[in-house]
């Protein structure tokens, strides 16, 4: 694997593009930042000044005309996500796209295909599977060490006041998507399907508890896994004390972590089942680490993935997996039956938007 220099920009200069253009500077000179773009042009400009970057532009189309370019990070409101991908895949530049990555399956699908032109590709931003708690846990499962995944738990329990949704993009189905399903819990149950693999069924609950928003503030599912597993996934921004925990129970020990907006080694604990104690030094500290998951983690995955000429991480294959599951959650929740994977299709109400045939509380 030959290491090579990627020329990387930003497109949207609000609150998270400033991680993505620190784990650029982090990269140890894989990656250099080279422009950005922001419909506030000032504000692009002083993004620009503060990590040292030569251009800033007024516009996305703007800067895929004037730089060449191996990839780019959008960092826009979610509505904006899917038009800005496509536009980067015609210009031949990867796509590096904050989540959610687009406002419904349908319009996953449309990035799927452009994708299929072009030699460039998409990935979803889903930093926490790259933390190293995680890479171990797959290590382990995908050798067997840990037994059978019985049990699992994913609750994100976030807190967001109306202060949060006075922000004119938040809380609507047109311009979010969707509530703490889309925005917020997309990160726990994204890790949780990468380690239990592909889902076959969901049984979901929505409400609209607290907040002055079209979407939902809470939500609830119960999942059946294709190896047999079942899990609970809570998705919640009406929740004072604040936590994101993931618990796996396999047949030789229970694998948990608890954090809230990214975990280290420190964060996870083992507890082994009887009789199963070597469990703990399987684990062990000899690949410890401190280093935070986070986007300069999962950037160095993508550079890694590019120098081998390889799709980056997470692919559209693997978004895809977590977007239907999104999307059979909300057509769970407001149909009340049960959704197979599969089971929604393209013409189904909840492909195109991923509130479906309407969220109950619409007309209250």
């Amino acid at each position: 694997m030959s290491q090579r220099d990627y020329r990387a920009a930003i497109v949207g200069t609000g609150g998270i593009a400033h991680a993505h253009a620190q784990a650029v500077q982090d990269s140890g000179g894989r990656a250099e930042l080279v422009a950005v773009a922001d419909v506030d042009a000032g504000r692009a400009a002083e993004f620009a000044g503060k990590y040292g970057v030569r251009n800033s532009y007024a516009s996305a189309e703007e800067l895929l005309r004037a730089e060449e370019l191996d990839f780019v990070h959008l960092c826009t409101p979610p509505q904006l996500h899917a038009p800005l991908a496509v536009a980067c895949l015609e210009a031949g530049v990867t796509a590096l796209v904050e989540k959610p990555p687009t406002l419904s399956l349908a319009e996953f699908d449309t990035l799927i295909e452009a994708e299929s032109r072009s030699g460039a590709h998409v990935a979803t931003v889903l930093q926490h599977r790259f933390g190293a708690g995680a890479v171990r846990l797959r290590r382990l499962a995908a050798a067997g060490e840990l037994g059978r995944p019985l049990l699992a738990t994913c609750l994100t329990q976030w807190y967001r006041d109306e202060d949060y949704y006075a922000v004119p993009w938040r809380g609507t189905w047109e311009s979010e998507g969707g509530g703490p399903t889309m925005g917020h819990g997309i990160h726990q149950f994204d890790l949780l399907l990468s380690v239990l693999g592909p889902w076959s069924e969901v049984t979901a609950v929505a409400a609209r508890q607290a907040r002055p928003v079209d979407t939902e503030d809470v939500s609830m599912a119960l999942v059946t896994f294709e190896n047999g597993a079942v899990a609970t996934v809570v998705n919640s921004v009406v929740s004072p004390r604040q936590t994101s925990e993931l618990r796996f129970d396999y047949e030789r020990g229970t694998v948990e972590v608890e954090h809230l907006y990214g975990y280290t080694d420190d964060d996870w604990t083992v507890t082994p089942a009887p009789g199963q104690e070597n469990l703990t030094s399987l684990w062990g500290a000899a690949d410890a680490s401190s280093e935070p998951s986070g986007h300069r983690g999962w950037l160095a995955a993508v550079l890694d993935a590019l120098d081998r000429g390889e799709k980056p991480p997470v692919t559209a294959a693997d978004t895809r997996r977590t977007m239907e599951f999104i999307a059979a959650l909300y057509a769970s929740a407001f149909t009340g039956e049960r959704v197979r994977a599969g089971q929604i299709t393209a013409d189904s109400p909840f492909a195109l938007r991923m509130d479906g045939t309407g969220a109950p509380w619409r007309n209250q």
